[in-house]
């Protein structure tokens, strides 16, 4: 026999829930996130609400926060909870959907399964909601994104995993933003100083503009007494 303890089967082996009546309540949230991957046009029709079963996206946040409420009639072993708040959001992609369901409430247990919950009900309902122009519609990476409060404290998804769920297409699209911003900066620093250095070392050979806009090069000419000076515009030519 294994000398394991499982926290939800009583000594005989039999289901039941965890005794959470000991503990104080507290303030708890979670947040699950999931993506409908679907074809191009679906998303369009999905985005301008030309969906023939109406607006795809009001249904879904309504069936996802009626599922928040009611998540402990469909998970066995989940506590019933007072939800004290569900809000049920969605990103649209060129090619998906992504449902971000947050629930937050005050009492001796976590809403990770609420939130998780919400978010598949959400999802499950925009397929039912557009299944008729695409079948192949896929539903997945289903998972907890983050949680607080409660004894384990604050859990959020690890960095590897965002970027593997989209986030680095973002995070490289920022960084080749911030790349060219800063390329064209530099470009523009370097012509300035290029300009300045240029601006310097012709007036340091003398060129210097004069008050109509030409120039004079070189240093003064003394010139002999009953010489003609002719102005040119490259060089002051002396004629005896």
């Amino acid at each position: 026999m294994s000398d394991l303890s499982f926290t939800h089967l009583d000594p005989l082996g039999r289901a039941r829930m965890v005794d959470v009546t000991p503990k104080e309540a507290t303030h708890r949230r979670a947040v699950a996130r999931c993506k409908v991957v679907m074809k191009p046009e679906t998303t369009l029709a999905i985005a301008n609400r030309e969906v023939k079963k109406g607006d795809v996206l009001s249904v879904a946040r309504v069936a996802g926060i009626q599922a928040a409420k009611r998540t402990s009639d469909m998970i066995p072993l989940c506590h019933p909870l007072l939800v004290g708040s569900v809000s049920v959001n969605f990103d649209i992609g060129d090619d998906y959907v992504a449902v971000e369901a947050q629930v937050d409430t005050v009492d001796r247990t976590g809403v990770e399964m609420e939130a998780l919950h919400a978010c598949a009900t959400a999802a499950l309902t925009i397929y039912d909601m557009c299944k008729s122009a695409d079948r192949g519609m896929v539903i997945g990476d289903l998972t907890l994104w983050e949680k607080t409060g409660g004894r384990s404290g604050t859990y959020r998804r690890p960095a590897s995993d965002r970027l593997a769920d989209g986030t680095s297409e973002r995070i490289e699209q920022g960084t080749s933003e911030r790349i060219e911003q800063g390329t064209s900066e530099r470009i523009e620093q370097g012509t300035s100083e290029r300009i300045e250095q240029g601006t310097s070392e012709h007036v340091a050979q003398g060129a210097v503009g004069d008050g109509d806009g030409g120039e004079r090069s070189g240093p003064p000419i003394d010139v002999p007494e009953g010489t003609t000076v002719v102005a040119t515009s490259s060089a002051n030519v002396v004629e005896s």
